[in-house]
């Protein structure tokens, strides 16, 4: 395993310590499940952008996102992004899935 020295905020350590005592969870531990939220929301932040900015195709997002296609629909709709640009993609994507 990779180590990383950072340094941060007093408020945001008090928030790593407040999480850490209410899920009784070591530094470590804790300092691991927030960085891996916080990447699994940017990789769906990132193909959020990719397909609103047409580089990439709906399938692709949702994989690059890491979700399922029905996830990120829901997910788009949470956002309220529309993302069908043709009256065909949901019939395409029903008959697929």
């Amino acid at each position: 395993m990779h180590v990383i020295s950072v340094k941060i905020p007093e408020e945001l350590k008090e928030e790593i310590e407040e999480l850490m005592k209410e899920e009784g969870l070591e530094e470590g531990i804790a300092l691991r499940k927030l960085l891996t939220m916080a990447i699994s929301e940017w990789k769906k932040e990132k193909a959020l952008k990719m397909l609103t900015g047409g580089k990439i195709s709906y399938l692709k997002a949702a994989e690059e996102a890491g979700m399922n296609v029905w996830d990120f629909a829901e997910f788009l709709k949470e956002k309220k992004v529309v993302w069908l640009k043709e009256e065909g993609t949901l019939r395409d994507l029903n008959a697929r899935f």
